[in-house]
């Protein structure tokens, strides 16, 4: 709600700034997507098991409120087919059924990038480096970037296999979920956040030591293109992310003024194969999400980003009364409008005192008085709130006269 929303307005903006500055195109894409799109690349993850908003249509259709934006934006990708590199950015809520907790809710908000049709490990460096940048942008400091990789299907299924080995020698240590999951899916083990499985974890094997030469070629270069522009970063060997499509690069930011079990501020990372799984041509891409919540909990935890409300430029005030006071009030308000300043007036008859606070409230420039004296004389009295200096301007000169003085304190700001 108004005014805590600006700060959403803002965010947004600083994004979008970062993210057409590379080149990236706005996607809006529906709430709700076929659940089939999900399911056919998560079926092993908790978001797919436990977590989605599923519902049949009148139409006997089986949908899905939309759980994650990365598969989305290929499905789309698959049924357009648009010329590739295929780059966009998007802003949209997601769903998943979990214990709300902060930061944590069942309806949250991203901001992300998604960038289709080459594996250029140039490619992952823009896009971590948009990512890093845009935290950077918000004033956070106090961030950690990790990386990994997650090889590919040459070098990947020997190493889940080592895992599985290594996993099935601690199950009795391993919790419940973890201890269900391992037979089948021990990369997943690697993400659970229970301590008895983090410390069986730390000492399980590490797959970037296991990728084949591609791999660990695509991985290197990612690292030397961090390197040149300066990007901070560490490798996390245990860092595998919670959906089954991730392939080679991926990349989490976490916020260490954040409490550790909810310090995740977003991440992503490479699925090469995610159109193929989705039964269309190669396609291999890279991509992010943030979480607009968790970032601005992280913003105010190190006291960056600040509302920082704007106020009003014009409050109208009616001291003529009657039908000559609420003409000439809704023309001037209009008038002002138009000239692109923010502008609003008081509305219901109320008494000029009642207007005046009201103009305090709005934390308004200027107040543009219609008193019955000087508008028989086609003048307005235009009074600066803070320090009260007033002016008689000419109607048709207010939007002009405003805008220089609100210009001018601006440049001297």
């Amino acid at each position: 709600m108004p005014p805590d929303s600006a700060r959403w307005e803002r965010l947004i903006g600083r994004f979008a700034r970062r993210a057409e500055g590379s080149g990236y195109g706005l996607i809006v894409q529906p709430v709700f997507e076929h659940t089939e799109v999900f399911r056919r690349v998560g079926e092993g993850t908790d978001v797919v098991q436990k977590e989605m908003y599923e519902f049949v249509d009148r139409g006997d259709r089986a949908l899905v409120l939309r759980p994650e934006g990365t598969a989305a934006v290929m499905r789309a990708f698959v049924q357009h087919r648009p010329a590739t590199p295929w780059k966009v950015w998007y802003v949209a809520p997601h769903f998943r059924y979990e214990r709300a907790q902060k930061g944590r809710y069942r309806q949250h908000h991203q901001l992300g990038v998604e960038a289709i049709g080459t594996d250029d490990p140039a490619l992952d460096v823009e896009v971590v480096a948009m990512a890093e940048g845009f935290l950077r942008d918000l004033g956070l400091r106090d961030i950690r970037l990790l990386v990994n990789s997650l090889g590919d299907t040459t070098c990947r299924p020997g190493y889940v296999d080592l895992l599985r080995a290594y996993f099935a020698e601690h199950a009795d240590r391993l919790c419940n979920d973890s201890r269900g999951r391992y037979p089948t899916n021990p990369l997943r083990v690697l993400d659970c956040k229970r301590p008895e499985c983090q410390e069986i974890a730390e000492r399980a094997p590490a797959l970037f030591e296991h990728l084949c030469d591609p791999c660990r070629e695509h991985f290197e270069g990612v690292q030397r293109g961090l390197d040149a522009i300066g990007v901070k970063y560490e490798i996390d060997p245990r860092l595998v992310r919670g959906l089954d499509y991730y392939t080679r690069t991926t990349f989490e930011f976490t916020s260490s003024s954040l409490d550790a079990a909810q310090n995740a501020l977003g991440g992503g990372g490479r699925y090469d194969r995610l159109s193929e799984d989705m039964g269309a041509p190669p396609a291999p891409g890279i991509g992010f999400g943030l979480g607009v919540e968790r970032l601005l909990i992280a913003c105010d935890a190190e006291g960056t980003f600040a509302l920082g409300v704007r106020g009003l430029d014009v409050f109208v005030v009616d001291a003529v009364g009657g039908d000559s006071g609420f003409e000439a009030t809704v023309v001037l308000a209009h008038d002002l409008r138009e000239t692109g300043l923010r502008v609003d007036r008081g509305f219901g008859g109320r008494s000029v005192k009642a207007q005046i606070k009201a103009a305090d409230r709005s934390a308004a420039t200027y107040t543009a008085i219609v008193a019955p004296e000087e508008w028989s004389r086609g003048m307005v009295v235009v009074k600066h709130m803070e320090s009260g200096d007033q002016h008689e301007v000419p109607r048709d000169e207010v939007g002009a006269w405003v805008r220089t003085r609100i210009d001018s304190a601006g440049a001297r700001a």
